[in-house]
């Protein structure tokens, strides 16, 4: 399902929260073990300028990952975001983040690639898939990213919401709104 862009717009007007998942989003999917164990991941630098702009905007974000893993803490802590780690229910976890912030669930994006993340999608005001989603999830999304996990796919969201709410405000402003 998709829509179109004026109704794009309207949506990511109402976002004041966006929920990532991790691995796959920030992530390319990928990762590496040393001989010792260790893992490690890459992400994508810009996203840290996206998430920036977004609080300039007044959106909260927050990451949700079924697994844990000390990369996720650190990169969620390197980017000032809180981080939800060994979450099975990511549904569950979405409606108590709203609510813990007073935020309505339609006002929320989340920004998953896989089959563990449709119940986030299924309760959210805007489901949002990478590029290289799951072919499960993909149609369960009102917008697909043009770029895949970890290449810049949670960058592109954050300046979709950002434009959009700069848009808005910059329009209020012209009709006296603001």
């Amino acid at each position: 399902m998709s829509v179109e862009a004026e109704s794009l717009d309207c949506l990511l007007t109402r976002i004041r929260l966006l929920v990532f998942d991790f691995d796959g989003v920030f992530t390319d999917n990928m990762v590496y073990v040393s001989q010792d164990g260790v893992e490690s991941v890459r992400c994508w630098r810009g996203d840290g300028l996206g998430l920036s702009r977004l609080r300039e905007v007044g959106v909260d974000s927050l990451i949700i990952s079924t697994e844990v893993n000390p990369v996720v803490s650190m990169r969620a802590s390197k980017l000032r975001m809180a981080c939800l780690q060994g979450i099975p229910d990511k549904a569950a976890a979405v409606r108590m983040a709203c609510t813990e912030r007073g935020i309505a669930l339609g006002e929320t994006a989340f920004i998953g690639n896989d089959i563990n993340d449709i119940p986030a999608f299924e309760i959210v005001g805007l489901p949002i898939s990478v590029a290289d989603a799951h072919p499960e999830v993909a149609p369960l999304s009102l917008y697909r990213t043009c770029l895949p996990g970890g290449r810049g796919a949670v960058r592109e969201v954050c300046d979709l919401v950002f434009e959009a709410k700069r848009r808005c405000s910059s329009e209020g402003v012209r009709h006296g709104r603001a």
